[in-house]
């Protein structure tokens, strides 16, 4: 089983490994970090990381990832994804559709959780989100702030899920999905009262609770 990590930046706040090291002085032996990308977007899947660090001494600056830069967030994957075991999960947009966004991001949290190679006897999530696995968990307003391993968390799965948007821009040039990653930015929803939907577009979500046609007028 990985070590809960001791080692830290000189730089790093002491107070971003609390809850790790709490856990390990508690007998826990692997703690996973949780969070999630892509919740507010017009399409696109949703997309969760599990995170459980087993060398926490990084070069890269680790935190939230909408306080980093695109370049910044790269660099931080890649050296996460070498010290780290990490997991990644996804809802589709069809299962946002049908379960709602709320039930959906749970979904992806807990696909994530169970695609670590090692179980997790302790969950630090962010946010208010009782993941339905029998776990314990540990939820945290702001968390990517107050854990390291949902730093980690946050990077992965918003990289993660940049990368997929990039993918589907492949399929579906027309909307910018590479630029916005599906937010609905004005060029996005100017491509959507032009082009209609596609089929990467969550309908439940925003103005898209109204009949397509009814985005034309």
């Amino acid at each position: 089983m990985p070590k809960i990590p001791v080692i830290k930046l000189a730089n790093e706040p002491v107070n971003r490994f609390f809850f790790e090291r709490k856990a390990a002085a508690e007998g826990h032996r692997a703690v996973a970090g949780v969070d999630e990308a892509g919740r507010g977007p017009l399409a696109g899947p949703v997309v969760a990381s599990a995170v459980v660090i087993r060398d926490g001494d990084f070069n890269n600056r680790i935190d939230d990832s909408k306080k980093l830069t695109a370049r910044m967030r790269e660099k931080a994957f890649e050296e996460i994804a070498a010290k780290c075991d990490i997991g990644v999960g996804l809802a589709t947009v069809e299962e946002i559709d049908s379960i709602n966004i709320f039930n959906a991001t749970l979904l992806a949290m807990k696909r994530a959780v169970g695609r670590l190679r090692v179980e997790p006897d302790l969950i630090l999530v962010d946010g208010q989100m009782n993941i339905p696995v029998p776990k314990k968990k540990i939820c945290l307003n702001k968390g990517e702030s107050k854990s390291i391993s949902i730093a980690c968390a946050s990077i992965i799965a918003k990289v993660s899920r940049d990368r997929l948007m990039v993918e589907l821009d492949k399929d579906f040039p027309q909307y910018g999905f590479a630029k916005h990653k599906g937010y609905g930015t004005r060029y996005h929803m100017e491509a959507i009262i032009k082009y209609g939907l596609s089929p990467a577009h969550r309908r439940s979500f925003g103005p898209f609770g109204t009949k397509e046609k009814e985005l034309r007028t």
